[in-house]
């Protein structure tokens, strides 16, 4: 994961001098509520050394797909951070952003990447090493609703992408590679946080397909009934090019734009 410059430009679009005490809600996807904790209560800290204005950034997060409908039904975000170009490109068809808001920051807005790891119980008893590994008879998937999740929807495109590469680029063998995984899959919950509650805390499945997040790892209860295992075969870089402040009108309160420098 790439670092965040703390350089942060703040623009009052509201008329009138900037609010001492600034609100903003941010509305994200599942995997990453500890990374915008740490990282909002950082940029608050720096905000206020330089301005004296105090800045707090509520959070909503869930399914990268929910999460861009409630955008679009109302919920009224300053920003959004979500898992898919698609999901942002759905709001922006509705008018809430720009829709070349791809190109309104560095990186084509992507300022971060993860990849695909494989987390299964302690010991790994089913000898699971790889994505052929998943569709394998008595092999008990966890992973999120693509119809929901954006994360889900990488995961998706990861095995699609392995089962080309593995099949001379034949989508009928891919199609029905990723058909058998998913015949695999014991629970489709909504949302990356679902899915790992079923596979942590209930103890459901015996494979855990998630995005590395570097401070999931380090949870005591993961550590206890999980391990982790990197894709070596398949290395799949995801870009999360989602970011960009929706603009409400004025009367909806003080609209801001976050810029990265």
């Amino acid at each position: 994961m790439r670092k965040w410059g703390v350089g942060l430009t703040i623009m009052l679009l509201a008329s009138g001098a900037m609010a001492k005490d600034i609100q903003l809600l941010n509305v994200s996807y599942d995997p990453t509520r500890e990374f915008y904790q740490e990282y909002n209560t950082a940029f608050g800290k720096y905000w206020q050394q330089q301005t004296g204005d105090k800045v707090t950034v509520r959070q909503s997060h869930g399914g990268s797909g929910k999460q861009a409908t409630s955008v679009i039904n109302g919920i009224e975000a300053d920003v959004v951070t979500l898992a898919l170009a698609y999901d942002v490109d759905a709001i922006a068809e509705r008018g809430r952003i720009d829709k070349d808001w791809i190109k309104r920051l560095p990186d084509n807005s992507a300022p971060y990447t993860s990849t695909i790891v494989f987390l299964v119980r302690k010991g790994n008893p089913k000898q699971i090493h790889d994505w052929a590994d998943l569709i394998k008879p008595g092999v008990s998937v966890i992973t999120p609703n693509p119809k929901t999740s954006g994360g889900a929807r990488w995961n998706y495109l990861a095995a699609w992408g392995y089962a080309l590469h593995h099949n001379n680029n034949d989508k009928a063998k891919a199609q029905e590679f990723v058909k058998n995984l998913y015949k695999n899959v014991e629970v489709l919950d909504s949302g990356a946080r679902g899915s790992t509650n079923t596979f942590v805390e209930r103890g459901i499945g015996d494979v855990l397909i998630a995005w590395k997040t570097k401070r999931c790892w380090r949870k005591k209860s993961w550590v206890k009934t999980s391990l982790r295992l990197s894709l070596r075969a398949n290395r799949s870089w995801l870009n999360q090019p989602c970011q960009w402040w929706i603009k409400w009108s004025i009367s909806a309160g003080p609209a801001m734009w976050l810029r990265l420098t």
